[in-house]
């Protein structure tokens, strides 16, 4: 029997975002729920994106050298990602912004909007080593001027807020590009089915896994492209400025998708040589597919697929 069930998709954090949600509930305490979760992922985009003008992100990036109190949102996110960056020795940087600009990354991924930033943010020489936080004030300092990009944090902390809002239904899948997470039951009253996208076949996929409570977050080459350089996608190595993996894609399993988004953006910079030892390491689950599209993965992973 197929259980009461709603499903909604907008454009949000640069991408397409669906919520499919299910549960014994009059349809408009469905849409009240979905509504919720939509805002709070829209109030990470809007405090987070370096795209928006207004964002707590964009104001930090104004001010150089002085230390100012961020949302909460922003702090954490800009926590997050700077132990991936001591992780991962800088191979993942925040302050990356930058260097995106300069290859042309300068429209918001699903609107189109043109964003300006100034020439003195575009400093090739920052690091995430120029972020200075106060847990105590929970306040940030940029020690030269840098754009932050915070993408492979905020989108999942956007999903894990949204899933917060909706932990009361038998079950929900919220996708936002790339971006999974998972919980309960799907109509059918079965665990959720969940693609991973063939990095070379836009539409299909190439492996399939059957899992429930989790997120689960792709990085890959496939998805966003330079419009100055088609060797160039979005996920660069910020010490020599390259888009350059032995990996196609990187998949992570987590308990949330704040750390599994994260993570699979380090593992991917880091290749097919060190990712997988990466994902082990942090003790998550993972599946690496590499640029002659051998797939991979942790020992952890094999439970997951279908």
């Amino acid at each position: 029997m197929v259980s009461q069930h709603s499903e909604e998709t907008r454009l949000l954090l640069g991408t397409v975002v669906s919520i499919h949600l299910v549960g014994s509930t009059t349809i408009k305490d469905r849409e009240q729920a979905l509504e919720r979760a939509f805002s709070a992922m829209r109030f990470v985009e809007e405090t987070c994106s370096r795209f928006d003008e207004t964002s707590a992100l964009r104001e930090l990036c104004r001010h150089p050298g002085v230390w100012m109190t961020v949302p909460d949102i922003l702090f954490e996110s800009v926590r997050v990602a700077l132990e991936m960056s001591e992780l991962t020795a800088g191979r993942f940087d925040p302050t990356i912004g930058g260097t995106l600009v300069r290859h042309g990354f300068t429209r918001h991924y699903a609107t189109g909007e043109q964003v300006h930033v100034a020439d003195d943010a575009m400093d090739e020489t920052v690091t995430y080593r120029d972020l200075e936080l106060d847990e105590t004030m929970r306040a940030i300092r940029l020690r030269k001027p840098l754009l932050l990009d915070l993408g492979a944090v905020a989108k999942g902390l956007a999903v894990d807020l949204a899933a917060r809002e909706l932990n009361d239904f038998s079950g929900f899948a919220i996708d936002a590009g790339g971006d999974v997470y998972v919980h309960g039951v799907d109509p059918q009253g079965d665990l959720w089915t969940i693609g991973i996208q063939h990095p070379t076949v836009k539409g299909e996929q190439i492996a399939w896994l059957k899992t429930t409570d989790v997120a689960v977050c792709t990085s890959g080459s496939y998805e966003r492209r330079s419009p100055l350089d088609p060797e160039i996608h979005h996920i660069v190595d910020p010490g020599r400025g390259v888009s350059e993996s032995s990996l196609l894609s990187c998949t992570v399993i987590a308990p949330l998708a704040m750390l599994a988004d994260a993570v699979s953006t380090a593992a991917f910079l880091l290749g097919a040589e060190r990712a997988q030892e990466f994902v082990d390491d942090v003790e998550l689950a993972g599946l690496f597919i590499s640029d002659t599209l051998e797939i991979t993965m942790t020992e952890s992973a094999r439970g997951y697929m279908k």
